[in-house]
C-alpha cells in the first residue's frame, strides 16, 4: 500500500532517555488518506524507562500513506487529523 513509503533504521551501541519521549506522526493537507505507521524495536522496550541505559538498540520505522480521494474545494490545507502516536 502507499503512494508514499518511508523506511528508516537507526542503531545505537548505548542509548539513555533523560525524559519520556513524545512521538507523533501527522499528515497535514487536504484529502482523505489511508495511512499506516509502525516500528520494529530490538533491545528497546515500549515504553522506555527514563534514566535506564539500553545497549545494542535497533529501531526500524515504516510509514505508508496514500490519498483515497481528491481534496475538497475551498479547504484551507491544515487538516492533520490522521496523526499517529
Amino acid at each position: 500500500m502507499g503512494d508514499i513509503l518511508f523506511r528508516s533504521m537507526v542503531h545505537a551501541e548505548r542509548l539513555r532517555f533523560t525524559q519520556e519521549p513524545q512521538t507523533v506522526v501527522r499528515f497535514p493537507g487536504t484529502g482523505k488518506r489511508e495511512s499506516t505507521s509502525h516500528s520494529d524495536r530490538t533491545h528497546l522496550p515500549d515504553p522506555v524507562i527514563t534514566g535506564q541505559e539500553y545497549q545494542d538498540v535497533t529501531v526500524a520505522y515504516h510509514l505508508a500513506t496514500r490519498l483515497t480521494r481528491e481534496p475538497e474545494a475551498g479547504r484551507s490545507g491544515d487538516d492533520d487529523t490522521d496523526g499517529f502516536g
